[in-house]
């Protein structure tokens, strides 16, 4: 008897629960698992499909396997364009783990203009203020000063401040985090300049 669609969310489940636990080896072939059942119940191109793959990119990151994370967030980016269309903000989440795999690479030319496409989609699909965006400016941010560009830097930094305070509150320590970041590129950017 064929496994059933409901099977893969099972496996899904579990291997979340293993993933959360740190136990990643065995979360692993839940995910594969549910992989398969999804891709056999629903055909290659399901948003189901895009989750299972989802989800063992999580797993394989965690495991700091980033060779396999680029072909399996590449399909899930297809699918969900195709799915939901290039502006959709699941579309801006896939584009933005793209760039952060591309970041921690080395690849900064196509870090740096995926994470510009995942800040133009959320902007759009979420709203000027959204979290998601200080997330992503933050991730240009500092990708731009890894290459000593600081000037260009401050302005995200502080752009991303203002929406952590407005919506979580000056005292809270993503808030915190992101005034510091201010504070120690415009140290950087008053260096780099009195050179």
């Amino acid at each position: 008897m064929p496994d059933h669609p409901d099977d893969a969310q099972s496996l899904n489940d579990l291997g979340f629960i293993l993933y959360v636990q740190g136990r990643y080896a065995e979360a692993q072939p839940m995910h594969e698992r549910a992989l398969a059942i999804r891709e056999e119940a629903f055909g290659p191109e399901h948003l189901d499909v895009a989750q299972s793959l989802k989800n063992l990119a999580l797993v394989l990151d965690a495991q700091g396997r980033f060779a396999e994370l680029q072909p399996l967030y590449e399909r899930v980016l297809a699918i969900s364009e195709k799915m939901l269309g290039p502006d959709h903000a699941s579309v801006a989440t896939t584009v933005n783990n793209l760039a952060l795999l591309f970041d921690a690479q080395g690849r900064y030319a196509e870090a740096q203009s995926l994470y510009e496409r995942a800040l133009a989609i959320r902007q759009q699909a979420l709203g000027p203020d959204h979290l998601y965006v200080a997330q992503t400016l933050t991730s240009l941010a500092e990708l731009l000063c890894g290459q000593g560009r600081y000037a260009q830097a401050q302005p995200l930094f502080e752009r991303a401040l203002a929406i952590w305070e407005s919506n979580l509150g000056p005292e809270h320590e993503t808030t915190i985090a992101a005034r510091q970041a201010v504070s120690a590129v415009v140290k950087m950017a008053s260096n780099s300049t009195s050179k």
